[in-house]
């Protein structure tokens, strides 16, 4: 994993082909069975969509941890979708407190590329604009979503491996 203050990056190789991990990355339904989130509506360029943290189906113990943001609401803006190779949206990041209005701050970009391999996919996520986020949150959003990440490249690799053909 790579990052500076801005830019977090994280690459996974996935024994999956291209077409099984593209449509885990950019199904709405997919997406929240694994990621844990609700999504109210498809992933659509150009487009916002609400939803809400919900526990990951694919691991029990990130599952304890999400449970106590269950509910949390969010929204995603989906900026690209490029089949087969990369989805992007634009989120407020670590935006888990019900309490605060995060919809003034300035969104980070989150983008999975899908690269096909010989025998699987690899997959680099990124998220990056944190330097925008209001400084009294950037360090703690910050460091949250590095970790963050982390999991969810290993909640991505479960998924692929519980749903083989």
């Amino acid at each position: 994993m790579s990052s500076t203050t801005d830019r977090i990056e994280k690459r996974i190789v996935l024994r999956a082909p291209q077409e099984r991990v593209w449509r885990a990355v950019s199904d709405a339904a997919e997406f929240g069975r694994w990621f844990g989130m609700e999504v109210d509506g498809a992933f659509v360029a150009g487009a916002s969509t609400r939803g809400r943290i919900t526990p990951t189906a694919v691991d029990g113990d990130v599952a304890k941890v999400q449970e106590k943001y269950r509910g949390v609401p969010f929204e995603l803006f989906v900026e690209r979708v490029e089949p087969m190779s990369v989805f992007a949206f634009r989120w407020h990041p670590h935006a888990t407190d019900p309490s605060v209005d995060y919809s003034r701050e300035p969104m980070t970009l989150v983008t999975f590329f899908l690269e096909p391999l010989e025998d699987g996919t690899a997959v680099t996520i990124t998220e990056s604009g944190f330097d925008s986020i209001p400084i009294e949150r950037r360090a703690t959003a910050f460091e949250a979503n590095s970790g963050g990440w982390e999991t969810v490249a290993q909640l991505l690799d479960k998924y692929m491996a519980s749903r083989q053909p």
